[in-house]
């Protein structure tokens, strides 16, 4: 059954898109990302266009997040507090972001830079992830696992203006979490991501928090970002497909109930893991499409100018 996109100009299948949805919300309420480093490549890969598959990527985590974020709230994993602080850095990232898209877009790089952009933050997190992951669980099986270590204090605890975080256990600076917040605004509005990839691990790993905790949170802070963004795209770039969005939306709400349940049943190192090397995998694919030689080497395409 297909289906024509005004902004995208290009028919789909309707189910396919769906299920597109459907699985990366899953993806979504298991590891606490809004999806948006998956949908926008895989967008891209179906032949939408890459300003629509960032302007519409974005709009699709917006429900995938606020699904996710019910579903871990029903489990006490968000901390509201710290998500205000991340959600503050988070809008000022995006006004910046938005206005670079405008400037890439005029010079006629935003494709390429979307696509390095990936390769270099996917590949570099990813890698980090995985090395930490496995080595976590390599200690588990051995037997010799420990909690990490929240108590530890590095020169981000050191840092003045603190706060007390109830649900996360902490007591520290709102500098981090607002400059975080700003970094996963700007790539919210450039790469049409949530930022969930940068997010968890800079909140785990940097914040100190509790995995569980990271989960929900992360998803809270990400759903008002992106709804932010989507509002800021579809009234300066006119990039977002609303069709389009409305279907990834249908298959990502249903899928973000499934995926937080399914993630309770496995511990944070697992957790990390997994996404670690899903991660990894997208930014092969996209680097591969960078490098690799194009079926058609010389083609010519007519749209309207935006």
């Amino acid at each position: 059954m297909t289906f024509y996109l005004p902004i995208a100009e290009t028919a789909v299948n309707i189910f396919v898109y769906i299920g597109m949805g459907a699985a990366v919300g899953f993806l979504s309420g298991m590891f606490g990302v809004g999806g948006g480093f998956l949908i926008t490549p895989l967008l891209m890969l179906t032949g939408i266009p890459s300003a629509v598959a960032v302007g519409t990527g974005s709009a699709q985590v917006v429900a995938s997040s606020v699904s996710g974020t019910i579903a871990q709230y029903r489990r006490n994993n968000v901390d509201f507090k710290m998500g205000y602080v991340l959600l503050a850095g988070g809008v000022v990232g995006s006004l910046i972001g938005v206005e670079l898209v405008v400037l890439l877009r005029r010079a006629g790089q935003f494709d390429l830079f979307v696509s390095l952009s990936y390769v270099v933050f996917l590949g570099s997190i990813g890698l980090l992830m995985l090395f930490e992951s496995i080595a976590a669980i390599r200690k588990v099986r051995r037997g010799t696992a420990s909690k990490r270590d929240r108590g530890h204090h590095n020169w981000i605890h050191s840092l003045p203006w603190k706060v007390r975080f109830t649900r996360s256990k902490l007591y520290m600076s709102v500098y981090p979490p607002l400059a975080i917040g700003a970094f996963v605004g700007l790539l919210s509005a450039v790469m049409g991501v949530g930022g969930g990839f940068v997010m968890v691990p800079a909140m785990i790993y940097l914040l100190k928090m509790p995995t569980g905790v990271v989960i929900g949170t992360s998803l809270f802070q990400i759903g008002c970002v992106t709804a932010i963004t989507t509002v800021l795209q579809a009234t300066s770039n006119y990039n977002v497909d609303v069709v389009l969005a409305l279907l990834l939306m249908v298959g990502a709400v249903a899928g973000a109930e499934f995926g937080a349940s399914a993630g309770q049943h496995l511990r944070g190192e697992q957790l990390r893991f997994l996404l670690a090397a899903l991660v990894l995998l997208v930014s092969a694919r996209i680097g591969w499409d960078l490098i690799a030689t194009p079926p058609d080497l010389y083609s010519m395409t007519f749209g309207r100018g935006r």
